[in-house]
């Protein structure tokens, strides 16, 4: 099935099977990329020399932080989508988990981890920024 095909269904036949499949398929071929980046930058990390130059260290250790900040995001990705597939396995994946109404194909098209809908998100992003200001 194509996004499409997916997009063309009927709003009935929301989260049938086929859809189902889809999103199995999408969230399984993303996890293997980003494993495969995961395990790139791990090796890439146990490859670097080490220097004597103080300037090379620096440098050296200002881009080893970064790759290990890439490393936590890419890690908390792939949580994201072990979770994703859970919630497949158990029938629950595209509902929000606040206001248990669709999430929405072209949604999860776009963030097929996202487990609000668009309202409950921007309910949730309100909250966040009154905390950050009080």
């Amino acid at each position: 099935m194509t996004e499409h095909d997916l997009l063309a269904q009927p709003a009935a036949d929301y989260m049938n099977e086929a859809q189902q499949r889809f999103f199995r398929e999408l969230l399984l071929a993303q996890r293997d990329d980003l494993q495969a980046r995961i395990d790139a930058e791990f090796q890439a990390l146990r490859e670097q020399e080490t220097n004597s130059d103080l300037a090379d260290i620096g440098s050296a250790e200002e881009q080893r932080q970064w790759q290990l900040r890439l490393l936590e995001r890419e890690k908390k990705l792939l949580d994201k989508i072990d979770d994703a597939l859970e919630l497949l396995a158990r029938g629950e994946y595209g509902w929000c988990r606040e206001t248990g109404e669709p999430i929405g194909l072209q949604r999860l098209l776009l963030r097929p981890t996202a487990t609000l809908c668009i309202e409950a998100k921007e309910r949730e992003e309100l909250r966040e920024r009154h905390k950050r200001a009080v």
